[in-house]
């Protein structure tokens, strides 16, 4: 069993920026892909980015303006958002894959105001 641990969220203002780190409870080497999903109020759950074997990539909505990271020596996962926007507004989740099986933190809240 893998244990993914959000931590980081909070609020900002638009403009500003935040740091979400997500420390799993194995080396995250192992794991195929990372990523970090998000969901809004009312809304499905989006991948905002990933990081592989082939790199990284973001959704449109966030590209330019967050960055996906880690640490491996840490075993953590970062997402780095700059330029916050009231429509990023919503709970973030890291995952973490290894052949069919995916892991899900428990998510932490991001709250933009405008």
């Amino acid at each position: 069993q893998v244990e993914l641990v959000e931590s980081g969220g909070g609020s900002a203002q638009a403009g500003g920026s935040l740091t979400l780190s997500c420390a799993a409870s194995r080396n995250i080497l192992s794991f195929d892909s990372l990523g970090w999903y998000r969901q809004a109020p009312g809304e499905q759950r989006e991948l905002v980015a990933t990081l592989n074997g082939d790199g990284t990539n973001y959704a449109e909505s966030v590209k330019g303006r967050f960055t996906i990271s880690r640490d491996n020596a840490k075993n953590t996962l970062f997402l780095k958002m700059n330029s916050l926007k009231p429509e990023d507004t919503a709970v973030y989740y890291c995952a973490a894959e290894s052949g069919a099986d995916v892991w899900m933190g428990q998510g932490t809240q991001v709250t933009v105001s405008s």
